[in-house]
């Protein structure tokens, strides 16, 4: 199995999760504000639906917080072993604005990337997913 089949390389590249091939997004572009979370339907190499059933995508707002206070710990660690806090003058707070400002810009990948991770805790993958068919989703 090589790299690009692994779990975590189809989850940050938005791979469908059955057969890690297909893309989960009508866009590549993430940042292309208008289609950023359109998604294709049905996994177009597999056939896997993306949406399981009616408001399947509410959980991941908890997925899309989790990874905001990683990020944000991340980087307050790594502004504190760089830069270096202190109470005494505003270093914590230009931490803070430049938190906030990186939060906003990788916002649209933020919010792939829970999608992406929602999904694959759903749907397991099938090395041999061409000898399974699919069940019928609710959607259709």
């Amino acid at each position: 199995m090589g790299f690009k089949k692994t779990y975590l390389y189809s989850a940050l590249t938005n791979k469908c999760p059955r057969c890690r091939e297909g893309n989960l997004f009508c866009s590549p572009n993430a940042y292309k504000l208008g289609e950023f979370t359109n998604m294709n339907k049905t996994c177009l190499v597999c056939g896997q639906a993306t949406e399981i059933e009616v408001g399947f995508y509410y959980g991941t707002g908890y997925v899309s917080y989790g990874l905001t206070v990683a990020f944000s710990v991340s980087t307050l660690v790594a502004w504190w072993v760089i830069i270096g806090l202190s109470l005494d003058d505003n270093r914590f707070f230009w931490w803070m604005g430049t938190n906030a400002v990186l939060m906003i810009l990788l916002q649209p990948l933020f919010m792939r990337l829970s999608r992406s991770l929602w999904l694959s805790w759903f749907v397991s993958y099938d090395r041999n997913w061409k000898l399974h068919p699919l069940e019928e989703p609710e959607r259709f």
